[in-house]
């Protein structure tokens, strides 16, 4: 097998999930231009959260975890690889149509569980409707998280990590032609779900099927290696239910007030920009290289492939935090506040955005620190910690829910995180050597958040200067671009002077064979 670059399989998910989250930001600002944060606006929310809360739960947030290291030990091992997949196709799919089709006819119950605060009004019934409509995405894209993992599992991240851009981009057709045809945008929003997904299961099939793996769905046989993999996977599917436990209580704590589904989704957005760029592109890149590498015995090279994915994650996200939490208003104010999002909506999604912004940190680091269970098979103590952070995040949310309103589920979803990090951590000091901070990481860390404490005075400086031109309509993109230009450069120039980092560190990465 051809070893995996980190460094260019890092820059290539990074590189297109930056463009996928670019244009998530067109769709998202095109919605609330035509929407707002009004009923139509938080139905649809909620609705295609369903889909995608429960993709995460079967395909990327547990079926995966399980499926990657087990397929990539086997191209490593040169065993029947085809086989295994196509059983795992096969197996996948059958669950997927029955889970479809119940939840296609309980959408009214999972809509009050995931907002019973729309009982009783318009939304309740628009959210049911969008639903029913937009449910059999998860059918789509949970096949497309498998066919996935077979590509990265060759290093083939450019397919994998093309499908999000086009999914938004057919969004952002799909509003452009309703928009001039007069169609109902609430509806049309609803039938660009499934389409989109048909459209990402495609291409993902297609491009395994050039590399020799055309899957077609057959009858499921349990062989011994699904039995295996059930095992295995049971206790992430169960992990993944507890993060949507957590999901679910944000959104039903967000319901009771009204515009805070569309000022947290809003906000999620924001911050799911750097958490996708590196968070994702990092745990998506280094699952199949650490499980390839203990499979071959390469303790040294599996401890370089954990520190330097750290510290490239750590180099970029601390800053992204900081930035997040100080200009959270402008960035609100210019991306958001237009058509029928006002200034009280940029303001509440600013408040979540700080919030999150606290967390992105922990998010991230969640991503650097899973594969080194799940490279090694080790699906329970993941679980058990994500039970405790789950604990943590009901107390947090429904406690200070009187207090401080929908802002409790941000907060909450920031100190979870948090908590989940420091037990990932406490539970990997017993796997040797691969888990081990090197020198380097250790002398680099301090060095990278006092640059990135340097940037946030820059930042929080440099937006009372530009003010006027945040404020003035016809200058705010370049306001905030050169907002955004002072936070870069003043982060880059201070974190080389003190030896934070430096740009020839990306040659490092590349994994010789």
């Amino acid at each position: 097998m051809k070893p995996i670059s980190l460094a260019r399989g890092f820059l290539t998910v990074g590189g297109w999930t930056l463009l996928s989250r670019g244009a998530g930001f067109a769709r998202d600002v095109m919605m609330a231009a035509y929407l707002g944060a009004g009923p139509v606006a938080e139905a649809f929310l909620v609705a295609f959260s369903l889909p995608n809360m429960f993709r995460r739960f079967f395909a990327e947030g547990a079926f995966n975890m399980a499926f990657v290291p087990m397929f990539a030990k086997k191209l490593e091992g040169h065993e029947d690889a085809k086989a295994f997949a196509r059983d795992a196709f096969s197996g996948l799919a059958g669950i997927l149509v029955v889970f479809t089709l119940l939840g296609t006819l309980l959408m009214p119950w999972l809509v009050l569980a995931m907002a019973s605060g729309f009982a009783g009004d318009a939304r309740f019934d628009l959210a049911v409707e969008f639903g029913r409509i937009a449910f059999s995405y998860i059918f789509f894209i949970s096949l497309v998280a498998l066919l996935s993992g077979v590509l990265n599992a060759f290093g083939r991240f450019t397919e994998a990590s093309f499908v999000p851009v086009l999914m938004n981009l057919m969004f952002i057709a799909a509003m452009l032609i309703a928009d001039r045809q007069g169609w109902d945008m609430g509806l049309t929003l609803a039938w660009t779900v499934p389409v989109t997904g048909v459209a990402q299961f495609l291409f993902t099939w297609f491009a395994a099927r050039r590399l020799g793996f055309t899957l077609w769905p057959h009858l499921p046989r349990l062989t011994p290696d699904l039995k295996r993999l059930a095992v295995i996977a049971a206790p992430a599917v169960l992990a993944g239910g507890v993060v949507q436990v957590n999901l679910l209580v944000g959104r039903q704590v967000a319901s009771f007030t009204e515009g805070a589904v569309a000022w947290l989704s809003y906000a999620d957005r924001l911050y799911q920009l750097p958490l996708g760029v590196v968070g994702i592109a990092i745990g998506t890149v280094l699952l199949p290289d650490l499980s390839r590498r203990l499979r071959a015995g390469d303790e040294a090279g599996s401890r370089a492939s954990f520190n330097r994915g750290t510290e490239f994650a750590l180099m970029l996200t601390v800053p992204a935090a900081v930035a997040l939490v100080v200009i959270a208003l402008p960035l609100t104010q210019v991306l958001f506040q237009r058509g029928a999002f006002g200034p009280e909506d940029a303001w509440n999604t600013a408040l979540a955005l700080g919030a999150y912004g606290l967390g992105l940190p922990a998010f991230v680091l969640h991503k650097v620190l899973q594969p080194l269970y799940y490279a090694r098979e080790d699906t329970r103590r993941p679980f058990h910690y994500a039970v405790v952070s789950m604990v943590v995040n009901l107390a947090f949310a429904i406690g200070l829910m009187p207090v401080m309103g929908f802002l409790a589920a941000a907060l909450a979803t920031t100190v979870s995180g948090w908590v989940m990090v420091w037990q990932l951590w406490a539970g990997s000091r017993g796997m040797g050597a691969a888990s081990r901070l090197d020198e380097r990481l250790r002398a680099r860390l301090p060095r990278i958040v006092v640059a990135a404490l340097f940037m946030g005075l820059v930042l929080f400086g440099a937006t009372g200067l530009l003010e006027p031109l945040l404020s003035e309509p016809g200058w705010r993109y370049p306001g905030l671009a050169a907002l955004v230009a002072a936070g870069i450069a003043s982060y880059f120039g201070a974190g080389a002077a003190i030896g934070a980092f430096r740009l020839s560190d990306l040659r490092s990465l590349r994994r010789r064979a």
